[in-house]
């Protein structure tokens, strides 16, 4: 589970605004991530989620590849061709950076409808999040909707779709571009956590979940610290779901972690008591302070310490045993 842009400070906003608590201090074991990447000591999303899935470091920019453009296998595909079912949800278009790097390989995370043709031949099991236009409305006039069809998914462009299917492949596409900004969007991460775990945990040797809490980012890119609380707190309600289902299956592993902090938020005043928070940002962009990893779960002691972000991958694949 990603926050993009989630550091220290915004994890304590959505304490401090929650009244002191968030579900994700049931984490038996925390570590911090070094995030810079292979040609920046800032990162972007794209080398972020890279490192992260991939266990390489690349260039800002650069999706599912090394910093010499060539692919990089991503934990999800270690996944798919061990067996396990798989999955990527988001709360911005699925062909966003984060969730494109466990996917995808291209040089440019821009290059979103190249990204859907990737979504399209991998072996994934479902996606859920924005991102439509880029399927059905694009430049070249291919439809990849019936081609999704064709391959097994069955489509989705509603979360009252999405809840109705316990089995099979999924694409579900809920928005044009990106899902609106937390209220207005409603309860979809944490529903969508829900609907992808109940369809992938049928298969009896497993699965992997990616989920990405998207907006975190945005908010920091605008200093708005009543955005970031909002954002926070929804990813934190998606992080419950996980935790339950990690408490009904003793062989799950929750990792919580961020591709880099946004903004430089620092917190300047607050009230646990009422929960109101006062926050302070140093830019508009990214900031190169190490993020925070949580673990819950079964292997979750691995995650301790500090360490470079492309060490996540090699830790799960130990514990997977791929």
């Amino acid at each position: 589970m990603i926050g993009d842009g989630m550091g220290v400070s915004q994890v304590y906003a959505g304490m401090t605004a929650n009244k002191g608590s968030l579900y994700l201090e049931k984490s038996q074991f925390v570590g911090l991530s070094k995030t810079y990447s292979a040609d920046r000591y800032i990162t972007d999303s794209a080398a972020g989620g890279t490192a992260i899935a991939t266990g390489t470091k690349t260039n800002n920019g650069a999706i599912g590849v090394d910093p010499d453009g060539n692919p990089v296998k991503s934990i999800l595909e270690y996944a798919a061709e061990n067996g396990l079912s798989t999955g990527v949800v988001a709360s911005c278009a699925i062909t966003h950076a984060t969730p494109a790097s466990f996917v995808a390989h291209q040089p440019k995370r821009g290059m979103q409808e190249e990204i859907a043709v990737d979504f399209l031949n991998s072996d994934i099991t479902l996606f859920i999040g924005g991102g439509k236009r880029y399927f059905n409305d694009r430049s070249d006039s291919v439809d990849l909707l019936p081609k999704l069809a064709e391959k097994g998914f069955q489509l989705a462009f509603t979360m009252d779709e999405v809840k109705e299917l316990t089995e099979g492949r999924l694409a579900a596409l809920v928005a044009d571009e990106h899902q609106a900004s937390y209220p207005e969007r409603g309860e979809f991460l944490p529903e969508s956590v829900m609907a992808a775990i109940n369809l992938l945990k049928g298969n009896e040797k497993g699965f992997f979940l990616m989920v990405e809490g998207s907006q975190i980012d945005w908010a920091g890119h605008a200093n708005d610290t009543e955005a970031t609380v909002n954002e926070m707190l929804d990813f934190d309600r998606a992080i419950k779901v996980a935790f339950d289902y990690a408490d009904q299956d003793p062989n799950t592993l929750v990792v919580i972690t961020a591709d880099h902090e946004t903004g430089g938020m620092a917190l300047t005043g607050g009230d646990l008591s009422t929960g109101e928070v006062e926050g302070t940002f140093a830019t508009t962009g990214h900031s190169s302070v190490m993020v925070p990893v949580f673990a819950y779960g079964a292997g979750s002691e691995a995650f301790a310490g500090i360490y470079e972000n492309t060490d996540i991958l090699a830790k799960l694949l130990s514990l997977y045993g791929f």
